[in-house]
């Protein structure tokens, strides 16, 4: 191991910028595996500087004790809480009272080296420094060094004297309350105290983009949103802009959730900064401080139902959920789903798929601001890159075992770390380096491979990973002073870690994720002084999974596009940034683009082939397929999926059971967002298991509306607008609009043929299938990713369908003065003039007509006729007409002889499908449908025919607008 403890013939460590304390601490942390420290004071700024050190020695398991006390009042209280992340995660950190006692003046730093349980070396500095910056990096402060075994005398002793101290009476385990009552009454000079100066840290402040966001926070609640998403790229502060926006809110009780106990104790801290006197708890597998004012989670451990359990689901005010992009896995969903604070905060710094419902979903399609990498490229708040596209040519990817969407991970670390790529490495890394270089493998072996051989070719360069030797924090800061060219790390740097001196990203494995190459590129866009542009030096292969890159880096729709703009050499680019690719790259991507996708499974093949993973509902619509010709050629959704291999053996256990069920949600036509508000609120709700009253879903219904102020303000009628006043006083009127809705339509509604798949139970809703607890994950998640695609879609109406549909332009003028109707319009459902006719009701649009047709939003929509049977007698109706109709249930429709019709049938695979009728009686119950064409000829009802509109009548070419 390198001897990182300074060995001299001085023992005298004396200060000053010359003989600085803080490098002889350092390399003690990062060798002892045991450390004891007693100081009198203790200053976050101090802290700061071996944090991360004994941060690492605790990753090692080494042992810390750690004694302070409240002597003068001059040990800083955010100090004592960032103690306390050591404290819930095995450090014994305690203090001295000096309640009656006169001072309390002990420095001295006690270092042990134990193999097994044989103490080999150590060493101990007793002197007069604290831990604060000014004693750690420039004071004149006097420490004398004692080593062990050279002065094992002096040295136990003073082992001795630290045990007896630490078990004195007069000293106790520190906790957050302790904190929070030494908070409340400390009182300090400002000035100097023991002649020392105060370094209290300045208030943190936003930065210009932090601001813009915590405006258009504060807007989004204006609006009525409870949850939003925020996309900042990594360096932005989107950690700063939570705990601002906290400040902003004045919330009293913050949740944040991560899943990795870094980017915790990173959030710990910023928001420290923020909120000093505020209580901080740990809620992860080792501690569970459920009680503090801002709780720092694990999802891990939070998100299962016994730990939520604990927490009543209004307890929060804030919400935060990091790294957003990991949110669409069951346990993110549980959690949030429980959890009914007055504001959910998404966070990413990584926008790849915001714009997928799956995901943005979850913050109720609200994606509040968006600041990307490139955006801060421009505005100089970030780095510019030269990116190198180089060809990996000594590596055959296509002989390593390609399974699930990875590669095999010890046959893909076996080839590479070869000798000849290792070469490879090195030569370009000689001819493209600036000073400081992160690495990024595939593997342990991977990393000390390439280090032994940069190391044998003179390169100053370590393996940084979970088992190396040398401590994360020791590599940093050599890198940093340039005793280190290139660390080769293994997941260490990914996320949630601040390297702003890398001025290289060596990219030496394949990142079959764009969110991970992102993440990785991210490392280095820090802004650093003397970093003119950061240099990616990144090995591409002929493999599949280098194709996501392009997009990644670049924001082109397609790699057609990518390569069409890189040989015109007019990639969209940030500014001062460089982009090359090697004429090898190139010649692979050009291959890869003649075996490009064209139908639905090659677009499904391709956006997984893009995204590593099965694509999503949402995906395949936005990237314009047609699920009405999915359920044709598969049956569903789920059928296609798993004709593709993309469900395991339980989502296909799911799948048939509950497949009839499946194909309901996916098919559902909407007129309105209701069944799917009640659909989700079934899930929050748990519903499927344990069913719910009609009341309590109408009032999460209430609140999933409230969410998502768009929906509110577009399906609600006037008297609901002001909806959360309503849930507060007239409960019972929501009520009774709520289950004569979405309830009615649940429970089968006027649909007259099948089994509905729901029923009431006394007030309960109550699923006429059962669903077993196995299941339950694995059924929430298809369902919700169903209910996903279909308010993604129904959203997607208002903003794009008017434009995506063919609304003819009116043929003659309309008067001036003319007063409007807004109806839903339905291009996709063609009521057939002729025979039954495949259509849907899955887009929707809104368009005007006049008042005079006295339609009612609530009740009437438009449609387009499709044919001629009705072409004839006194009121003909041709084909293309628009068609003013009215819905019908069962309890509504009153008598429908002799009234034309819109009736409703599903054919042998369970499509729907429309034909227009005037329905004629023969005798008791004896129906038949008859043409005004008299060349189609008349057929009879059936039980599996449904009338479901009637027809008001047909709107004149003209008065038909787009809404």
């Amino acid at each position: 191991m390198t001897a990182l403890i300074k060995q001299s013939d001085e023992a005298l460590v004396t200060g000053g910028k010359s003989d600085a304390f803080l490098p002889q601490l350092l390399g003690a942390i990062n060798q002892a595996t045991e450390i004891d420290i007693t100081v009198a004071f203790i200053r976050q700024s101090g802290l700061e500087l071996i944090f991360d050190a004994l941060k690492d020695a605790m990753d090692r398991r080494a042992v810390i004790r750690v004694l302070t006390s409240d002597y003068l009042d001059v040990t800083e209280p955010q100090a004592l809480r960032r103690l306390m992340l050591l404290a819930e995660r095995g450090a014994d950190v305690r203090l001295f009272s000096t309640d009656g006692d006169p001072s309390f003046h002990i420095k001295s730093y006690i270092f042990l080296r134990h193999s097994g349980e044989d103490l080999f070396g150590g060493c101990a500095f007793v002197g007069s420094s604290n831990i604060s910056n000014m004693a750690l990096t420039r004071g004149l402060e006097w420490n004398l060094r004692v080593d062990y075994p050279a002065d094992s005398v002096k040295f136990l002793e003073i082992l001795s004297k630290f045990e007896l101290l630490f078990s004195d009476s007069r000293v106790f385990p520190l906790s957050h309350a302790w904190i929070d009552g030494y908070a409340a009454r400390r009182r300090v000079s400002l000035q100097m105290v023991s002649g020392e100066p105060e370094e209290e840290l300045l208030p943190a402040t936003p930065t210009e983009i932090q601001a813009d966001a915590l405006l258009a926070l504060q807007a989004t609640r204006s609006a009525g949103h409870r949850r939003g998403l925020v996309v900042l790229a990594t360096g932005l502060g989107k950690t700063w802009l939570a705990a601002f926006d906290v400040q902003q809110l004045k919330a009293r009780r913050v949740l944040f959730v991560a899943h990795r106990e870094e980017i915790l104790m990173q959030a710990e801290a910023t928001f420290a900064r923020i909120h000093p006197d505020a209580s901080i708890g740990y809620y992860t597998g080792k501690a569970k401080e459920w009680e503090a004012d801002f709780v720092f989670a694990s999802v891990q451990t939070l998100g299962r139902d016994r730990h939520l359990q604990q927490f009543a689901p209004d307890c929060f005010d804030y919400l935060v959920v990091d790294e957003f992009h990991h949110a669409d896995s069951t346990t993110y969903r549980r959690l949030i789903d429980y959890f009914q604070p007055r504001f959910m905060l998404g966070l990413t710094a990584t926008p790849e798929r915001t714009d997928q419902a799956d995901i943005l979903s979850l913050c109720d399609d609200n994606l509040v601001f968006e600041w990307n990498f490139v955006e801060g490229i421009n505005a100089d708040l970030l780095c510019p890159f030269h990116y190198h596209g180089i060809h990996d040519q000594a590596v055959d990817y296509t002989e390593i075992p390609w399974r699930n969407g990875r590669f095999d991970p010890s046959d893909l670390s076996n080839k590479l770390a070869t000798r000849a790529r290792a070469k490879h490495a090195l030569s370009v890394w000689r001819e493209l380096r600036q000073s400081r270089t992160l690495a990024f493998c595939v593997s342990r072996t991977h990393a000390e491979f390439m280090a032994d051989y940069f190391s044998q070719a003179g390169i100053r360069a370590a393996a940084v990973h979970a088992k190396s030797a040398m401590p994360r924090n020791a590599a940093l800061k050599q890198l940093e002073a340039g005793s280190l060219e290139v660390i080769f790390s293994v997941d260490l740097f990914n996320e949630g870690t601040d390297l702003p001196a890398i001025d290289t990203v060596m990219m030496l494995r394949p990142t079959e994720s764009k969110i991970l190459f992102l993440q990785q590129l991210g490392r280095g866009l820090r802004l650093h002084p003397g970093k003119d542009y950061l240099r990616v030096l990144d090995f591409i292969g002929n493999h599949k999974a280098f194709l996501n890159k392009p997009e990644s880096l670049f924001g082109v729709s397609s790699l057609r596009e990518f390569v069409r703009r890189q040989q015109n050499g007019n990639l969209p680019l940030p500014k001062g940034c460089y982009a090359n690719y090697e004429l090898g790259v190139i010649g692979f991507l050009n291959e890869v683009i003649k075996t490009l996708p064209k139908g639905i499974v090659d677009t499904y093949e391709l956006l997984k082939l893009a995204e590593q993973r099965q694509p999503s509902a949402v995906e395949m619509y936005r990237a314009g397929v047609n699920f009405t010709h999915i359920r044709s050629r598969f049956g569903s959704w789920f059928d296609l999926v798993a004709d593709r291999g993309g469900l395991d053996e339980a989502q296909q256990r799911v799948l048939q059971r509950h497949r009839p069920y499946f194909l309901e949600v996916e098919k559902a036509a909407m007129t309105k967002s209701y069944k799917m508000v009640l659909l989700e609120a079934l899930l929050e709700l748990d519903g499927f298991i344990h069913p719910q009253t009609t009341q309590d879903l109408a009032i999460r219904s209430g609140e999933i509306l409230l969410r998502r102020p768009p929906l509110m303000r577009k399906d609600l009628p006037a008297r609901f607008q002001n909806l959360a006043e309503v849930l507060a006083s007239k409960p019972g009127q929501w009520l009774t609009y709520w289950n004569s809705n979405p309830v009615n339509a649940f429970v089968g509604g006027n649909k007259k043929q099948g089994k509905p798949f729901f029923e009431l139970d006394a007030d309960r809703l109550k699923p006429n299938f059962e669903l077993t607890v196995e299941d339950r994950d694995l059924f929430h998640a298809m369902v919700q990713e169903l209910a996903n695609y279909k308010l993604a879609m129904y959203m997607d109406r208002e903003q794009k369908g008017a434009k995506a549909s063919v609304v003819k332009t009116p043929t003659a003028p309309v008067e001036a003065g003319v007063v409007w109707d807004k109806l839903p319009f339905f291009p996709n459902l063609k009521i057939a003039c002729g025979h039954f006719k495949d259509a849907d009701g899955e887009n929707e649009t809104l368009v005007k007509i006049p008042t005079h047709y006295r339609a009612d939003s609530s009740r009437h929509f438009i449609a387009c006729a499709s044919g001629n049977s009705m072409d004839g007698g006194k009121n003909p109706i041709r084909d293309g007409d628009y068609l003013l109709l009215e819905l019908v249930s069962a309890d509504q429709a009153g008598s429908i002889s002799n009234q034309i019709m819109a009736v409703e049938r599903q054919d042998a695979s369970g499509d729907d499908q429309y034909v227009l009728r005037v329905v004629r009686k023969r005798g008791d119950g004896d129906y038949y449908l008859q043409a005004n064409n008299p060349d189609y000829a008349d057929f009879d009802a059936t039980e599996g025919m449904r009338p479901f509109a009637r027809l008001r009548g047909v709107v004149a070419q003209g008065e038909v607008v787009e809404g």
